[in-house]
């Protein structure tokens, strides 16, 4: 499974961007889909995720009602809304792809990640 990522960019605090994920290879496999985002200094941590099967969502609390995260599922996409961008957002954001294949057993598929700088 190969993903990557467009939509990054230079935005001011207060503005809304959508991110996309395309993904091409055997993506019938995957259980999960998700974005991270990493900040300079800082570990890696999950933005948002969508379920393969049923569609359901979650996010991390400091994204929670201004971030939408969405699957088109025939043309092997995923999106990220992110409205009302705070400045302590600014990092690298990544694509993730899962494929759970046992108990403790994920095979994990990055993006190369996309820069986001928020300004003031």
């Amino acid at each position: 499974v190969q993903l990557v990522e467009s939509g990054g960019g230079l935005v001011q605090a207060g503005d809304s961007l959508r991110l996309s994920c395309a993904a091409s290879g055997t993506t019938s496999s995957i259980n999960a889909w998700g974005w991270y985002r990493q900040a300079p200094g800082k570990q890696r941590e999950l933005v948002a995720g969508i379920a393969s099967g049923d569609g359901s969502t979650n996010y991390a609390d400091s994204v929670k009602g201004r971030f939408t995260i969405s699957r088109d599922k025939a043309k092997n996409m995923v999106y990220l809304q992110m409205n009302n961008l705070k400045l302590g957002e600014k990092a690298v954001y990544y694509c993730h792809a899962g494929d759970v294949r046992g108990v403790r057993r994920v095979v994990h598929y990055w993006g190369q990640g996309t820069q986001i700088t928020v300004s003031s």
